[in-house]
């Protein structure tokens, strides 16, 4: 579907209202970027490539989270749009990659909402088993409808305490670890550095250790670049963007860094409750054991309604951002013009609505076979990945647009540091985690295997290809692009 210049009637149309405030957007990008992955998922880094492998790779996936949020911040505050990098990559770029990059972004966080509120009901069941889980999951549908239809703010403001319940946690965590490392508590003596050295430790399995991390840590970072879709409904965005890229970047880091470090300590690489990587498996979580370490004996159900609250809050913040991409999507004539109607409270309904009739089909395929399911799940694995290439190369395109056009960078309100390193350095480790992720796959030739773990990456290229050979689109002369 071609560009379209004509918009909706004004009289049929409202506006997006500018209604999120900083600390929205602060706790929007932790709370989307804070989830079960970390919660449950992490400690499996450390088994595959040891306390020191899991630490350098965390360490290097926040070092390229932070050179792309501050090209997006760059972008977000000089011209704050709901489309954010689809919007850059559609103008500074080509229109192909913004088409390509919007039904990705879109497809991806579709999927992720089904993925989250089945994982929901599963984790109710922890407290009450004989209910069946799909019941849970339905009402979580009803839930996060309800809270986006109301407003922006009221989203904002749900993702604000979700994801306050998630820090609050990691830092207690955190604390106390550190307290049971030092001898303080836990009823034994100081453990110390010792699992540092315990048998291969630090690094263990290789470049093909790491390399599996990537995945891991990649997945744990994404959801920070949900901030430039904020961007276009907050407040102050030349004062807001720049503040909550860079306090949730340190905060996240921070986080993240001392959570792997504290598990590395009481955990040795080799103790099989690190392997955990399923909801049901609260009790294994290292989170859980450090927690119950320490005396607290209902540490399985604090967790689970941790890990709760962080499904509830990508569930939500899925919705937000798929409902405000596909609106893009139709502005930018690549959907329905329909799906660009906004009501009086500010909100896409139409691209709610559809968003929502697509995320509970995807729901419906778990009951016709779990194949099905299955490999829609993996259709978007490697979609956040995607969208950070993109904001890598419309980053880019724009610095160097902006000087060829003649303007200095002292009109920008907010700049990226270390151009053109940053969006070329992660640009370059985004695809090495991209062709990193199953190594072993191409080894051993197996079709399956490959199939499964790169289906996002043909899918994007099929609908590159097909608009930019439809309607024949081509790089934007640097003189030519479109800055505002």
């Amino acid at each position: 579907m071609q560009a379209t210049s004509d918009p909706l009637p004004a009289t049929t149309s409202g506006e997006m209202h500018r209604s999120l405030k900083t600390r929205h957007l602060t706790m929007i990008a932790l709370g989307g970027s804070i989830g079960t992955g970390f919660l449950i998922a992490s400690g499996s880094a450390i088994a595959t490539a040891g306390p020191g492998g899991a630490l350098l790779v965390y360490a290097l996936m926040g070092v390229m989270v932070y050179f792309l949020m501050t090209s997006l911040g760059e972008m977000a505050t000089f011209r704050p749009t709901t489309g954010s990098f689809v919007q850059y990559s559609t103008d500074y770029v080509d229109p192909a990659l913004g088409f390509a990059m919007g039904w990705n972004y879109w497809f991806n966080w579709t999927i992720t909402i089904t993925v989250d509120a089945v994982s929901c009901g599963v984790v109710l069941n922890f407290w009450l088993p004989h209910v069946p889980s799909w019941v849970f999951t339905l009402g979580v549908f009803i839930l996060i409808t309800v809270i986006n239809w109301l407003s922006v703010r009221s989203y904002g403001e749900m993702e604000y305490w979700l994801s306050l319940i998630k820090i609050v946690t990691i830092g207690l965590f955190i604390v106390i670890g550190l307290a049971i490392i030092i001898g303080i508590m836990g009823g034994h003596s100081a453990v110390g550095l010792h699992n540092f050295t315990y048998k291969q430790a630090p690094f263990v399995g290789g470049f093909p250790g790491l390399f599996a991390v990537f995945l891991v840590a990649g997945m744990s970072f994404q959801g920070t670049e949900m901030v430039g879709i904020t961007a276009g409904e907050s407040a102050d965005p030349g004062h807001a963007v720049p503040k909550a890229i860079q306090s949730t970047f340190w905060r996240i880091l921070i986080f993240y860094l001392l959570s792997i470090f504290v598990m590395a300590c009481l955990l040795p690489y080799t103790d099989k409750n690190l392997l955990s990587q399923n909801v049901q498996d609260v009790a294994m979580s290292p989170f859980t054991i450090v927690f119950r370490r320490a005396g607290l004996a209902a540490a399985a159900s604090v967790m689970n309604a941790v890990i709760f609250t962080a499904l509830l809050s990508a569930a939500n913040s899925g919705l937000y951002a798929s409902t405000r991409m596909l609106y893009t999507q139709a502005k930018e004539g690549y959907a329905w013009r329909i799906f660009g109607y906004v009501n009086k409270r500010g909100i896409p309904i139409y691209a709610m609505v559809g968003t929502l009739a697509v995320s509970l089909l995807v729901f419906l395929t778990q009951f016709l076979g779990p194949a099905a399911y299955s490999y829609l799940i993996a259709a978007s694995g490697l979609s956040g990945f995607i969208a950070w290439l993109g904001i890598a190369v419309a980053h880019y395109r724009f610095r160097r647009a902006f000087l060829k056009q003649g303007h200095q960078l002292s009109e920008l309100k907010y700049r990226a540091l270390l151009f053109p390193f940053g969006p070329l350095f992660a640009f370059g480790l985004c695809l090495i985690a991209v062709a990193g992720q199953n190594v072993d796959a191409f080894i051993h030739w197996n079709w399956e295997s490959i199939l499964i773990t790169y289906m996002s990456v043909p899918l994007f290229l099929i609908l590159f290809i097909y608009y930019k050979v439809k309607y024949k689109t081509h790089l934007i002369p640097l003189d030519q692009v479109k800055l505002r």
